[in-house]
């Protein structure tokens, strides 16, 4: 896991001092869980994604930045899909970008 330092309002930390056994960890990762699901993002799907793409030596950071390369026929396969999108948004919209393709 990696350590991400966030931003809270003193009424957070206030809060939180008065709750010390409160895992405030986890509730930023609910926070998250939550805000995916409202974008239509599938936590586990994602999950997937992230493990299949690191077995074939991929980056999170190869994976976050986002290219501006067009699909083409010859290179559909993971890897080219992989590069090309920086979102679960960007993979879905895949088969709506080229309709010709069957």
């Amino acid at each position: 896991m990696i350590t991400r330092s966030v931003t809270i309002e003193d009424i957070d930390d206030l809060y939180l001092m008065w709750n010390d056994h409160i895992n405030a960890s986890a509730l930023y990762r609910r926070a998250l869980r939550e805000e995916m699901e409202v974008r239509g993002v599938d936590s586990d799907e994602l999950r997937d994604l992230l493990d299949r793409a690191r077995e074939q030596g991929y980056t999170k950071d190869e994976l976050a930045t986002p290219t501006e390369k067009g699909l083409t026929e010859t290179n559909r396969d993971l890897n080219d899909l992989l590069k090309q999108t920086a979102s679960i948004e960007d993979l879905n919209a895949l088969p709506e970008a080229n309709p010709s393709r069957d």
